[in-house]
């Protein structure tokens, strides 16, 4: 068994999310491994947040220097994410182990052992998938997706600057609204989140925006709809404060994207807007937590299929079953008593 590993994931937040649990794996079968993710840098805060990674390599790093784990040289690679440059430069580093999948071909030239999956045929989910890597080093069950929702290992988070900690009341239900998706997935639309908005009692609700400052252009019909109905948080937010933040609110409202797989790891309201095409359907993207859960259209999207946006199926996810999931969990929660 190696003394370390890398796993490389070198897609979007929520793919690297989704990955986290295989470190916790491995973790519990081999508790003195070492465990590196291999990452674009805008990912490096989720790794660094992970109590099972030990450490992040940089993308680009890989592909021109020599990398060490733990000041020894890499002695195994799971290629979570097949990518062709990752898998010739691993070959050529010589490390001794390289894990891939027998439907790339590439890997059959750089890769040592070979897993028969095909992501785009199962029913399996994305997390699921990922688990079905480890078969060489002797890892072959059926995880279930109940339990790897308890194995993300976000913690313990970094505090909060007190500023961005004061916005969060805590004699509300503080929601997280996420409207876009950095054209990772097909969106709700402006016009479902005002709706929402506007639905939302403010004596019950404190709604956030949040998104990156890129983002936050596109969303001035929304805040123009909206006034002061929403604090605007876009832009604003590292991805270690935008963790945080998650941590100490309540629920999250997305489409599939990394926030929305980051309050799922979280345990918190993680509800995922989708549309029917069977490339991003829930059944192999959904968030994955004790909490979360996905609203699409019950019928088959074949005419959006092609189209990047937008997609009226999911646009026609109705924003009142959203609302009533959400005063149904806001309902449920627990507020401080004052002390008399």
């Amino acid at each position: 068994m190696p003394d370390n590993i890398i796993l490389s994931r070198t897609d979007s937040i929520g793919d690297v999310v989704l990955t986290l649990p295989v470190a916790k794996v491995l973790k519990d079968h081999f508790p003195t491994i070492k465990i590196a993710l291999l990452g674009r840098e805008y990912t490096r805060q989720v790794a660094e947040a992970c109590v099972h990674i030990d450490q992040f390599i940089e993308y680009r790093e890989f592909l021109q220097h020599p990398v060490k784990i733990a000041g020894e040289l890499p002695q195994c690679i799971v290629h979570v994410l097949p990518e062709r440059q990752v898998a010739t430069r691993a070959k050529k580093l010589r490390i001794p182990l390289r894990i891939g999948t027998t439907n790339r071909l590439y890997h059959w030239k750089t890769c040592n052992r070979l897993v028969r999956l095909s992501r785009k045929n199962s029913p399996l989910h994305e997390a699921q998938l990922n688990l079905r890597l480890l078969e060489p080093l002797g890892i072959a069950q059926n995880f279930q997706l109940e339990e790897i929702g308890q194995w993300y290992g976000l913690e313990p988070l970094p505090v909060l600057p007190e500023h961005v900690a004061a916005l969060v009341q805590k004699d509300r239900y503080n929601l997280i609204l996420h409207p876009r998706s950095r054209g990772s997935a097909r969106e709700w639309g402006l016009p479902n989140f005002i709706q929402l908005i506007h639905s939302l009692d403010p004596q019950v609700y404190r709604i956030f925006i949040s998104g990156t400052k890129e983002e936050q252009k596109s969303l001035s019909a929304l805040f123009e709809a909206v006034g002061n109905q929403v604090t605007d948080l876009t832009g604003r937010l590292t991805l270690t404060e935008l963790i945080s933040f998650i941590a100490h609110c309540d629920g999250l409202v997305a489409c599939s994207t990394g926030p929305l797989h980051l309050a799922a790891a979280l345990g918190k309201d993680a509800l995922g807007i989708y549309a029917p095409l069977h490339s991003i359907h829930p059944g192999r993207w959904k968030p994955v937590g004790p909490k979360a859960q996905v609203f699409v259209v019950n019928r088959a999207c074949a005419d959006c299929k092609g189209m990047k946006a937008p997609c009226h199926c999911i646009e026609e996810v109705s924003w009142r079953s959203i609302l009533d999931e959400l005063d149904r969990r806001s309902a449920a929660k627990v507020l401080p008593v004052e002390k008399v």
